[in-house]
């Protein structure tokens, strides 16, 4: 399922699916002044700047925002204000259906990777991974940042990924599957839970903030040892902010991927083009995409918007 396109003058809904924004804070004020500048009217959720529980707002208030922007026939695509830590507390509250009969472009990064692969999973929509609205576009978005938003979502482009700098081969060969995946501490947010992805034959895309080898270590490992690695059909690893800036890092995700994965021999690519604290493309969750780490290619293959 693929939610209609972005136009000019389309309004869009600002939600806090994880931690609440700022009222006031110069950075969110920031994003929502450069969308109004690209020609968008915003429209700020109820529960936005909400700290009903003392640090965030409940979990019933994040499921009502949510809905309340997917059931609102005015709204044109749904973006988060920021991460944080507590988006998955919002799950069993949402309103499944009213996303169903609503489709929409729902966009976000770090810990909305649980909402994004949680919508796809109980909806088939197809969800994006990209800018939010404090951090991303909040700070002096690059060109790169604002061609990529364009073209996937007002344009309907697909094809090939815009490389933000350099790639890498890090294991070769060339697959074909669902793109699904995010932040990788978030993601396994969902292990076990009845939002995780079926990652059986998938494109499995992943980013960090402030990992460590050997917390790289064990999640891949809980990964492997939940059958993931059995199943999918090709990684893509993008900016890992805190190891590849750290100047003193000798061992990267990718090294530690390969090494927990040594059994398999799917294709592992790895990328710059989507993470913290860096530019990013807009990644549609759930549809269709070609990886082929030999040419260091990211290929959409099927329509995201319509």
């Amino acid at each position: 399922m693929i939610a209609p396109r972005l136009n000019r003058g389309d309004r869009i809904g600002v939600v806090s699916p994880s931690m609440p924004a700022a009222r006031g804070e110069p950075k969110f004020e920031s994003g929502v002044r450069f969308l109004r500048g690209m020609g968008f009217d915003v429209v700020i959720g109820k529960h936005v700047y909400s700290h009903t529980l003392g640090y965030t707002a409940s979990p019933q208030e994040k499921a009502a925002d949510i809905d309340d922007m997917f059931a609102d026939e005015s709204i044109g695509a749904i973006m988060c204000a920021q991460g944080g830590d507590t988006a998955n507390g919002c799950l069993p509250y949402v309103e499944w259906d009213t996303i169903k009969r609503n489709p929409k472009i729902l966009l976000g990064i770090s810990d909305i990777t649980v909402l994004l692969n949680a919508i796809y999973t109980r909806t088939g929509l197809v969800t994006f991974h990209g800018n939010d609205v404090m951090w991303g576009l909040g700070r002096d978005p690059t060109p790169y940042d604002v061609q990529e938003f364009l073209s996937r979502l007002v344009d309907a482009e697909i094809g090939a990924v815009n490389a933000n700098g350099t790639r890498e081969t890090v294991r070769g060969g060339v697959a074909e599957g669902t793109l699904l995946g995010g932040n990788l501490k978030c993601l396994l947010k969902l292990a076990g839970t009845p939002y995780f992805p079926d990652l059986s034959g998938s494109i499995l895309f992943l980013e960090a903030l402030n990992i460590t080898p050997p917390a790289c270590d064990y999640m891949f490992n809980q990964l492997r040892q939940i059958g993931v690695f059995e199943h999918v059909r090709g990684v893509v690893v993008g900016y890992i902010d805190g190891l590849q800036n750290d100047p003193d890092a000798s061992i990267q995700m990718e090294d530690v991927l390969l090494n927990v994965t040594g059994e398999y021999d799917f294709p592992i690519l790895k990328v710059n083009d989507f993470g913290h604290n860096c530019p990013n493309t807009v990644l549609p969750v759930g549809a269709k995409v070609r990886v082929d780490a030999d040419r260091q290619e990211l290929e959409i293959l099927g329509q995201c918007v319509r």
